[in-house]
């Protein structure tokens, strides 16, 4: 049967095809039920078929079809349920479940033969696709990097294996485009204008057309929109969109940084419109079927500048421990599905800490107002009740959407004051005494329970920069854990190992926290750095968190302690966010996730929807989500993470480079952190910078790069420099653009045989 010429036509200009042969089956129809009607007729107004049932469909067939007649297939003929299905069919195939063909024709992809992930670029020009079904990174060429990008979607087929026992990887078709815009400095070559990106990420220059230069002038540091992505034969073509400036001005590192990373910052206007009906008191009806526990005095424990708080907490002692709630703020209330306020807290996926700015995920009247803690105001909250017992174990718990009132706001650095009996803290809190109290010691039996189980503790090095006028740094810092910060740190991971059970236990599909073991490839060097220390790691290929802390106990007061467990650190898998539960290799749990801060954290407001829709009873076909959705939101929410990390990272070393500007010539003692064949890194003593002192540099004689023993080692003087080895260096060169810092050598560490000189062993040599 064929479709109406009126009916094939709309269809084909919907998909802006050509239009196509029919395929082997003749279309018709289709009397199958679709499984899922139910789930798509809550979603939508209009509801089509829905994914499940399109993959069936086309598997029935087993041949590839065009849309028309898959909408022939699903009985689909209104104008704007076929516009809706191929909305449909395009996300499927972005999603990496249809493949469309060069005759335009869909088919299902085979996982086995294809494999969809995410690039990641090397700064060298080559890249790896991380599967997004799990498994190791596939290794792309320079070659097939050429149509690609940072963070691209890609699908890639297997075509071999390299040199290294890598798999290898064909790019097949890219999925989804990523980079929309970059940032970088603009130049001219012999009348040809482009643009070399501030990212590192990105290798290609992007080529400015003459009349799409705007304004802009060569030196200057603009903004590209890209025109044309790159392909293999040509490199990717823009726009200038805006100059951002001449110079690297102080305040410039974070609007480089928005624009490389592509970080929204903007809220639309739909937002606007629908946050416009909020005030600064809880609505009326949101106090409906909630738990009163305003008599509660449940108070927050945050930074001296926070200004968001999320989270609340309240102990008391019971016959066999203790009793423990911990409220979060309710943000699951305000953002709720198929708003464009959640689209947007979606698309930004995680808030972005700057030194000295924020960039928020939810609009500051619910992230400062309604959904932060604040004192004396009555809040929305899920709580999560917990029976704790002596040994510091979760024996039960509940969760309960309620109504609080926060009693005091308190800093980190008051709560450890008033432990440490601080007269005047104590008199200012003395209503809240007994329960901060019960709170220190449920600390500590929490930190017993840690050390039973093994947890890996890192006491890493972390610093602050303080600003002075003009945004100019003023000093560098070390910020010191007190244990009020480690009192909500184990509050927070017993809410997060809670909720965790509880989504387990319900059978929802919700985003766990994925932390695995070191890989073998990482693992075998770490053996072989540990083994040039005199080090072991026990456990064999597969070592155990107790293993771990076997080693970490073992250097305690050792001076490269700190650079040990920056290398014990990095042996380590990348955290990420996924449905499937493989436990937290860290925290030594078999299960966990993310719960406690909604307001900073999109993958938090997911399980809190789990929660809510658990609680209340309601039917698992009735959820927003299925498990194919919540695997999207893993992966997305993991890059968001990744870039907003990325982004700190970078406007922090440029804020580090710019306040060495000014010490040129400078001596400082430092330490070495790291050794490379091109020279290695010295992280100065006290203000936490690192340089590189090139091997260029290092005169008099020719150093030969060990690998395994991660060392530099002078040819003629024996001179070696190690991971750890105290040095003294002067700051020679700063470099704004790079990132860079270049420091060279003052003074060395002596050589191996420093107490037998070159010149009495040629004494003995002559007599």
């Amino acid at each position: 049967m064929l479709l109406p010429q009126s009916l094939r036509k709309l269809f084909q200009s919907l998909l802006r095809s050509p239009g196509s042969e029919m395929p082997a089956k003749e279309p018709g129809p289709s009397d199958l039920k679709d499984p899922y009607a139910k789930r798509e007729a809550e979603k939508y107004e209009r509801p089509i078929p829905s994914r499940e049932l399109i993959l069936e469909v086309l598997k029935s067939q087993g041949v590839p079809l065009p849309g028309e007649e898959i909408a022939a297939l699903l009985s689909v003929k209104e104008p704007e349920d076929l516009e809706s299905l191929r909305r449909r069919l395009n996300a499927m195939e972005r999603d990496g479940q249809l493949l469309r063909n060069r005759k335009d024709r869909y088919c299902v992809v085979n996982q086995t033969d294809l494999i969809a992930g995410r690039v990641i670029a090397h700064p060298d020009g080559f890249g790896f696709l991380r599967p997004e079904e799990g498994g190791d990174d596939l290794y792309l060429s320079s070659n097939e990097m050429r149509s690609l990008m940072h963070d691209d979607r890609a699908l890639v087929c297997v075509r071999g294996v390299d040199r290294r026992g890598r798999r290898e990887g064909s790019l097949i078709q890219v999925l989804e485009r990523k980079t929309h815009r970059v940032v970088g400095r603009l130049h001219e070559e012999r009348g040809i204008y482009f643009v070399v990106p501030d990212s590192k990420h990105i290798t290609h220059d992007f080529l400015i057309p003459s009349e799409a230069l705007g304004q802009a002038k060569p030196g200057q540091i603009v903004v590209v929109e890209i025109i044309e992505q790159p392909t293999r034969k040509r490199d990717p073509i823009g726009r200038i969109e805006n100059v951002l400036g001449d110079h690297l001005a102080p305040g410039m590192e974070i609007e480089v940084a928005i624009h490389s990373y592509d970080l929204p910052c903007i809220w639309p206007t739909s937002v606007n419109e629908e946050i416009a009906r909020y005030g600064r008191e809880i609505p009326a009806e949101s106090r409906e079927g909630r738990e009163d526990i305003r008599h509660l005095p449940l108070v927050t424990i945050d930074g001296e500048d926070a200004r968001d708080f999320d989270d609340a907490v309240y102990c008391e002692r019971t016959a066999k421990g203790w009793k423990l709630l911990v409220a979060i703020a309710d943000v699951s209330y305000y953002v709720r599905p198929g708003t464009a306020l959640d689209a947007e807290a979606q698309k930004r996926g995680t808030s972005v800490y700057f030194p000295d700015r924020v960039i928020p995920m939810l609009p500051e009247i619910l992230s400062n107002g309604l959904c932060s803690l604040n004192p004396n105001e009555d809040r929305l909250c899920m709580v999560c009740e917990m029976v704790i017992g002596d040994d510091g174990t979760l024996q039960k718990s509940r969760f309960f959407a309620g109504l609080m009132n926060s009693h005091a706001r308190t800093t980190y650095t008051e709560v450890a004051d008033l432990l440490d009996g601080d007269k005047a803290l104590r008199k200012k809190y003395r209503d809240l005494i007994p329960q901060l109290e019960e709170l220190h010691s449920l600390y500590k039996a929490f930190r017993r329970a840690r050390e039973d189980r093994a947890a890996i503790d890192f006491e890493t090095q972390e610093s602050r920069i303080i600003f002075g006028e003009g945004k100019k740094i003023d000093r560098i810092v070390s910020v010191v854990r007190n244990d009020a910060h480690k009192i909500i740190e184990e509050c927070m991971l017993a809410a997060n190992t809670a909720a965790a059970q509880f989504l387990d236990k319900h059978k929802l599909p919700h985003l766990v926290r994925v932390h695995e073991g070191p890989g073998a490839e990482k693992l075998a060097d770490l053996r072989t750095l540990l083994g040039r220390l005199g080090l072991n790691l026990s456990g064999g290929d597969k070592p155990t968190p107790k293993d771990y802390c076997r080693l970490i106990e073992s250097i305690r007061g050792r001076p490269d302690e700190h650079l040990i467990q920056t290398v014990l650190l990095r042996s380590m898998s990348q955290a990420v966010y996924s449905p499937e539960q493989k436990g937290h290799f860290g925290l030594a749990l078999e299960m966990y996730t993310h719960f406690t801060s909604p307001i900073r954290r999109y993958p938090d407001l997911l399980v809190h929807r789990a929660i809510r829709h658990a609680i209340e009873r309601k039917k698992k076909a009735q959820y927003y989500y299925n498990d194919n959705e919540m695997a999207h939101m893993g992966e997305h929410c993991s890059f968001t993470e990744r870039r907003a990390d990325d982004a700190t990272r970078n406007v922090v070393a440029w804020l580090k480079c710019e306040y060495m500007q000014d010490k040129l010539g400078e001596e400082f003692s430092g330490v070495i952190s790291a050794v490379t064949a091109f020279g290695f890194f010295v992280e100065l003593k006290d203000i936490f910078i690192e340089g590189l002192v090139h091997v260029s540099s290092l005169d008099k004689d020719f150093f030969h790069y060990d690998p395994a023993g991660l060392s530099l080692k002078g040819e003629r003087t024996g001179i070696t420099y190690r991971l750890g080895d105290q040095v003294q260096v002067l700051v020679a060169r700063v470099n704004l653009d790079d990132r860079k810092i270049d420091l060279e050598l003052v003074k060395a560490p002596l050589p191996e045989a420093a107490a037998k000189s070159p010149r009495k062993r040629r004494r003995r040599r002559s007599s």
